[in-house]
């Protein structure tokens, strides 16, 4: 008797990562479910708007659908770590008992503050050296990362599905909305410091500027976690997932500024966070929007100040090794400049950005 063919339940579908997934798998011919809060729009993807936190709802709404393959790429920000345990742990059990029977895998999406710490305490103890390695012991803080990794493999002991974990650095990657987006914050950046006459200011930290990181491409993600489900040799595995070259702020930060026709300044000494310097953003980018017929006038939206701030103003250098996924059999990798420039005409072409917004 053949194996039952394939079908994903992507949670989070309408996120950076999520989409980036569905969006493999469904080229791949797969039969693919996606979970999210608002229509993904996605080609070959079943969409269902459902609340993650609320176990019946999900239970009720998932009735119908037996996943042979679980993505959870799903997490929502809380003030605290406490919250942020509670909901994002409640997100993976909660998908899990209405899922996890039928699945042969399930790929959790976590990433770097696994070695750094949460939010809250972000950097500020004992941190690994870098680069960061996935057998590294588990930071002596709460962790909503842990939490989540706690309840995949609770479930997999009960179901008996294999898992893989896989920790990105900052993501690449087009999702209007998402609260972690790097890529689309700086592209908005450029175009209010065009807009008010302002130089295209590295908002960051001096080690940040100096020191060496890397970042991960969402098609590169979306990668690795179809071969991590798809491989016997990834199975019960956590896999740091990076595009495969390393850069300083201060090499890519000129370079980025080209790309969206913006003129570049270095760390001058302190940090600028740009919470502090987009203070006045929301009225300038509607002008924006409004004058170049753009999709989305809410700044909040297209930008995340504050999640940009927090990975450009880290203390403490960044970076991961890829040793263990390479060894294993996965050879993606990308170039993190070629990453941006691709983000950047996918952003313009889709109306995010102008389509005049480069060099």
């Amino acid at each position: 008797m053949s194996e039952t063919a394939p079908h994903a339940l992507v949670v989070g579908v309408t996120g950076i990562a999520g989409a980036a997934v569905a969006a493999r798998l469904a080229g791949r011919g797969w039969a693919v479910t996606g979970v999210s809060r608002s229509p993904s729009g996605l080609a070959g993807v079943r969409s269902v708007r459902v609340d993650l936190g609320d176990p019946a709802a999900l239970a009720a709404t998932l009735a119908d659908v037996a996943p042979t393959h679980v993505f959870l790429t799903a997490w929502s920000r809380r003030p605290t770590e406490a919250e942020n345990i509670e909901v994002n742990a409640g997100i993976v059990r909660n998908v899990l008992a209405t899922a996890g029977g039928s699945a042969r895998h399930v790929a959790l999406m976590t990433g770097l503050k696994h070695y750094l710490g949460p939010f809250e305490a972000y950097a500020a103890g004992v941190t690994p050296d870098t680069p960061f390695h996935e057998d590294e012991a588990r930071l002596d803080v709460p962790n909503f990362y842990y939490a989540q990794e706690d309840e995949l493999f609770a479930a997999a002991a009960r179901h008996g599905f294999t898992w893989s974990v896989h920790r990105a650095h900052t993501v690449i990657g087009h999702a209007v909305g998402n609260a972690m987006n790097m890529g689309m914050t700086l592209a908005v950046y450029a175009e209010i410091c065009r807009e008010t006459g302002r130089d295209f200011r590295f908002p960051g930290s001096e080690t940040q500027w100096n020191g060496l990181t890397d970042m991960t491409d969402a098609g590169l993600l979306a990668e690795q976690m179809v071969w991590a489900a798809t491989t016997d040799s990834a199975r019960d595995e956590a896999f740091n997932i990076a595009n495969g070259d390393v850069f300083r702020w201060r090499w890519m930060w000129p370079r980025i500024a080209a790309l969206l026709g913006v003129t570049p300044a270095g760390f001058d000494g302190k940090p600028a966070p740009l919470e502090q310097q987009m203070i006045d953003a929301a009225p300038v980018w509607r002008g924006i929007a409004e004058r170049h017929g753009l999709r989305e006038p809410d700044v909040a939206r297209v930008a995340s100040w504050w999640h940009t701030d927090s990975d450009l103003g880290r203390p403490v250098e960044c970076l991961t090794d890829m040793s263990k996924s390479r060894k294993a059999g996965f050879t993606g990798y990308t170039s993190t400049l070629d990453a941006f420039a691709r983000l950047f005409e996918t952003l313009r072409a889709e109306r995010v950005i102008p389509a005049g917004a480069r060099s």
